[in-house]
């Protein structure tokens, strides 16, 4: 499937894909968004840039490196698949004190993540929440960081689905809890009891699986990729989903969309 054969999706400006959105939301008596992270509220993969913070900063011990650096070179070369993946970024940590992950989170988010938080989405997940809806963030990333980053959006920890693991007496284990990529969103969502939300915002095709969930107020459009990855601009053009790209991300002429927290993890 590609491009030659459906029309390019819609792409929206600011003002239209904030009407849009708040469009999906209105007039419902329960009204419900879920958000992606990486790559929809800020322009970076959190997930794989927080690994290299714990081994820069001498969290992580050099046999838990050469673990991990295994297995994320099958991941490149495809032989661990996205789900594996996303669940060993998070089970390395396994020994350490979930205080000292969430110390971590704290120092990494601020210090490489908070700069590059898009406005445009800020702003609108604000103007949602003036308005009652309910707001949900899903995602591959592990759990310390994402809660530490949505913070910023005022979305509290329980109405977070992030890649987690079981925490005993205050250590992390390895005993994996959750891992929200491809369907497994969707699943995720199932579980919190979410199956037809009114708005679905991601970046990738690994958030297809929840953007198709998406049911809108009153007929209108509920799914919305945000700087999307190429493979999820392909499906949004076979769905009629419009597209949306932040002023910082935004192609221009001679220059490709970079988008980030996509393909290969997402």
């Amino acid at each position: 499937m590609t491009l030659a054969t459906h029309a390019a999706p819609t792409i929206l400006t600011t003002a239209d894909f904030h009407a849009a959105a708040l469009a999906a939301v209105e007039g419902d008596s329960h009204p419900i968004a879920v958000f992606d992270c990486d790559g929809t509220l800020w322009s970076r993969d959190a997930g794989s840039g927080f690994i290299r913070w714990p081994i820069a900063e001498g969290i992580l011990s050099p046999e838990a490196i050469a673990w991990l650096d295994e297995r994320y070179k099958g991941y490149l070369s495809g032989k661990v698949n996205e789900l594996i993946i996303c669940g060993q970024m998070v089970q390395v940590y396994r020994g350490l004190t979930e205080a000292a992950m969430r110390s971590a989170a704290q120092e990494f988010f601020a210090t490489e993540i908070e700069h590059r938080i898009f406005p445009e989405l800020r702003a609108l997940i604000a103007d949602l929440q003036s308005r009652s809806v309910e707001i949900w963030a899903v995602s591959s990333t592990n759990d310390w960081v994402i809660e530490e980053g949505v913070r910023r959006f005022g979305i509290p920890a329980t109405r977070v689905l992030a890649a987690r693991v079981a925490v005993e007496q205050g250590i992390v284990t390895d005993a994996l809890l959750d891992v929200p990529t491809d369907e497994g969103k969707a699943a995720s969502l199932a579980r919190a009891g979410i199956t037809a939300p009114h708005a679905v915002f991601g970046n990738s095709i690994h958030d297809a699986a929840m953007i198709e969930l998406a049911r809108g107020a009153n007929g209108s459009n509920g799914s919305f990729p945000v700087n999307p990855t190429p493979a999820l601009i392909e499906l949004a053009a076979t769905r009629h989903w419009p597209i949306y790209y932040p002023a910082s991300v935004a192609p221009t002429p001679g220059k490709e969309p970079l988008p980030v927290g996509g393909e290969p993890r997402g």
